[in-house]
């Protein structure tokens, strides 16, 4: 099992959208999947051989980067994955000289909320009624780490 920065691009488009549909209630599409991956956007995935267990898709948009996907397939959760593309996430945030770090999660997302305080991100707002639900929408909870201390 290892991470390897930009590794997405290794694996057929068809292998990342299945990890992606089986994490996500509402995934991402083929074309957005896609036009994340080049450009000013970066990955990292954890693979063991040919299988792919997660990844993660950032952008870079000036000093600040932007967390856009994170995933771990199902049957791989619960073993510390995650932690370990955030720990590959940090990493290439200080090699970038990050200022600032930013995502959105879902409200109902419990653990992964967890898992980016654990990290040291804080909460700066919401944005109500952004992601689409089984019961509409639903809020997003908008977090920031800073990067670079004073």
């Amino acid at each position: 099992m290892q991470i390897e920065q930009g590794g997405l691009l290794q694996f057929p488009l068809e292998k990342i959208m299945q990890v992606e549909r089986a994490c996500h209630a509402f995934p991402w599409t083929e074309k957005t999947m896609q036009s994340c991956l080049h450009g000013r956007y970066f990955n990292a995935c954890l693979a063991n051989e040919s299988t792919l267990i997660g990844f993660y898709i950032a952008e870079r948009a000036g000093p600040d980067l932007t967390l856009m996907d994170i995933c771990i397939h199902p049957e791989h959760q619960g073993r510390g994955y995650a932690k370990l593309l955030m720990e590959a996430l940090l990493a290439r945030a200080d090699a970038l000289q990050a200022e600032n770090i930013f995502l959105e999660v879902r409200a109902s997302n419990v653990a992964a909320i967890s898992l980016y305080q654990h990290f040291g991100f804080v909460e700066m707002g919401l944005r109500k009624h952004y992601y689409p639900s089984t019961d509409g929408r639903e809020d997003a909870v908008l977090m920031a780490l800073p990067m670079l201390t004073l």
